[in-house]
């Protein structure tokens, strides 16, 4: 009787792991006190930190509440985009929203935050 093992052991395997392309200056904005219902705006700019053209493709606000615009232009390496929140509290007291940002590299969606309290 005889084996034949087929062993991957010795095989190696090898993982390109790329630095995001897009570099935020911040994906957390403490918005502090707002009035209520009196739209506030929160920009969020980043960089294209990559060697290839970025597009944005869907930004996506959590709630009914927040409206969104961002650089519609492709945004070439080195160059600087933003994508803007804006935000109309109906009820009075703490919030934490999010948007949600994806981009035509096929990386994984970023989800951006802005927080702070309804007065």
């Amino acid at each position: 009787m005889s084996f034949n093992t087929n062993s991957n052991a010795d095989k190696k395997v090898s993982t390109n792991v790329t630095a995001s392309s897009i570099s935020w200056k911040s994906e957390v904005i403490d918005v502090h006190e707002i009035p209520q219902s009196k739209p506030k705006a929160i920009d969020y700019e980043f960089k294209n930190t990559g060697k290839t053209v970025i597009i944005i493709t869907n930004v996506q606000g959590s709630c009914g509440c927040t409206a969104t615009s961002y650089t519609k232009t492709p945004i070439q390496p080195g160059a600087t985009g933003t994508v803007t929140a804006t935000f109309n509290a109906a009820n009075k007291g703490p919030f934490s929203k999010t948007v949600t940002v994806t981009i035509n590299t096929g990386e994984s969606p970023t989800v951006l935050t802005f927080k702070g309290t309804v007065i």
